[in-house]
C-alpha cells in the first residue's frame, strides 16, 4: 500500500510540532515522523498492551515509510543552554549563576525556572533555542532525504493550503492549486541552500523601527487521507505555537511549566504596570494621611479666630449657631489680623524761615567822578 501512494508535493510540516517532539523525545518516549503525508506519532507507554502490539508491528512492516525522531542526548541538551550563556548573556552574575545550574543537578530544569525568573533573559532564551531547534531539524530532514517546507514559512491561505492536503495524490488539480504547488516546490528548495544552515543578518541599511503588530497564525487542519488503523490512536496534533513551545522535557505546555515552578502559577508582569500600581498605593496612603485631622499640630500658634472645627464623621451633621454680634466682633477681630495695619504718617516738620541778607550799595568817591 505504501508503494502507491506518491505525494505531488512537499511535504507541509507544522515547526512547532517538531520542535516540541524533538524537545520531548528521550528513552522513555518515541516519536515517529510520516514521510509521506507527514504526520507526527507519539507512542506512548501508558496505552494499552494490545494497542503497542499493533503499532509495533505496523511500523516494522513500514520502516521506510516511518522515521524515529532523534532522541535528545544529555550533552546536546547541555550544548544548548551552554551555548546561549556564552553567546546571549551579557551580565557577569547572572552567567556565572547559569553555568553553576548547568553543572549541577536537574541542570534543565532548574535553568528553565531561573530563566523565567528573570523576563529580560527569558525573551532572548526563547528566541534562541528556536533558531538553534530550527537547523537542527533541517540537517535531520536532509539527513532523510524529505522534500518538505515549514507551514509557518509559507504565504499562502488557509483555504488553498486545505485544498493542497486534500488533492495530494491527485494528479490533475485546477490552475489555482497548480500555482500553489508550483510555489511549494520552489519554496522546499530553500531549505536545502547553504544560507538554510547557516542564516547570516541581511546586509545594507537596516529597516525603520516600526511598532511590531502581533497577528495570530492562520493554521490549516490536520487533513490526512490515508492513515492506518494502528496509528489514529498515536497521533500527535496539538496545537502548538511559538509562545507555548518549552525546553522541558517534563511538561506538555508553558501554563504547566509556569504552575510547577516552585509551587507556585507564574504570571508575566509588565514592569510599567508594576510601577503604576506602586505609584498608586503611594497615594492611597498619602490621601488616607490627608484624610486625618493633622491641622492639630501648631495650632497654639494659629489666631483663635482661624482656629478649625473637627471634622465631622460621615453620616453626622453639627450645627452651629453664632449670634449676629459675634458674627460681627469675629469679622472684625479676622479683618485686623488679616489685614495689615496702616502705616501712620509723620507730622509734617516746620520749616525754618528763609532770611534774605541785605547787601548796602558801594558808593563812589567824588574824586573819580570828576577825573573821568
Amino acid at each position: 500500500m505504501t508503494k502507491k501512494l506518491s505525494p505531488q508535493i512537499p511535504l507541509i510540516l507544522r515547526f512547532h510540532r517538531l520542535m516540541d517532539a524533538f524537545a520531548k523525545s528521550d528513552d522513555e518516549r518515541d516519536f515517529y515522523l510520516d514521510n509521506i503525508e507527514g504526520f507526527l506519532l507519539y507512542i506512548d507507554l501508558d496505552k494499552e498492551q494490545e494497542e503497542l502490539d499493533l503499532i509495533k508491528k505496523e511500523i516494522d512492516q513500514n520502516l521506510d515509510r516511518y522515521c524515529l525522531i532523534p532522541k535528545m542526548a544529555f550533552y546536546e541538551v547541555k550544548k544548548f543552554m551552554e551555548g546561549f550563556v556564552q553567546e546571549k548573556v551579557y551580565d557577569i552574575d547572572t552567567k556565572e549563576k547559569l553555568l553553576d545550574i548547568i553543572s549541577g543537578k536537574e541542570a534543565r530544569e532548574n535553568f528553565l525556572e531561573y530563566i523565567y525568573d528573570n523576563l529580560t533573559e527569558l525573551e532572548k532564551w526563547q528566541q534562541y533555542y528556536q533558531e538553534r531547534f530550527r537547523v537542527r531539524i533541517i540537517e535531520w530532514l536532509r539527513t532523510q532525504n524529505i522534500r518538505f517546507v515549514f507551514e509557518e514559512d509559507l504565504d499562502l491561505g488557509r483555504t488553498i493550503l486545505e485544498k493542497l492536503k486534500q488533492s495530494l495524490f491527485e494528479e490533475k488539480v485546477p490552475k489555482d492549486i497548480q500555482s500553489a504547488r508550483d510555489y511549494l516546490n520552489s519554496k522546499s528548495k530553500t531549505y536545502y541552500s547553504l544560507e538554510a544552515l547557516n542564516p547570516r543578518p541581511k546586509r545594507g541599511r537596516p529597516p525603520k523601527q516600526v511598532a511590531k503588530v502581533e497577528i495570530e497564525p492562520q493554521i490549516s487542519r490536520d487533513i490526512y487521507l490515508h492513515v492506518s488503523k494502528p496509528c489514529r490512536h498515536f497521533l500527535y496534533i496539538p496545537d502548538i505555537t511559538s509562545a507555548s513551545v518549552t525546553f522541558s522535557a517534563k511538561f506538555e505546555t508553558e501554563e504547566q511549566l509556569l504552575a510547577s515552578l516552585r509551587g507556585t502559577p507564574r504570571v508575566k508582569v509588565d514592569e510599567k504596570l508594576e510601577a503604576l500600581s506602586k505609584r498608586l498605593e503611594s497615594l492611597q496612603q498619602l490621601q488616607s494621611r490627608l484624610s486625618k485631622t493633622e491641622f492639630d499640630v501648631g495650632l497654639e500658634k494659629i489666631p483663635q479666630p482661624f482656629k478649625p472645627f473637627s471634622k465631622p464623621k460621615l453620616g453626622e451633621v453639627k450645627k452651629i449657631e453664632i449670634s449676629t454680634e459675634a458674627k460681627q466682633q469675629k469679622v472684625k477681630e479676622a479683618v485686623n489680623i488679616a489685614l495689615p495695619k496702616p502705616i501712620e504718617k509723620e507730622a509734617p516738620q516746620k520749616r525754618r524761615a528763609i532770611r534774605i541778607k541785605k547787601v548796602s550799595q558801594i558808593k563812589t568817591s567824588s574824586k573819580k567822578k570828576n577825573n573821568k
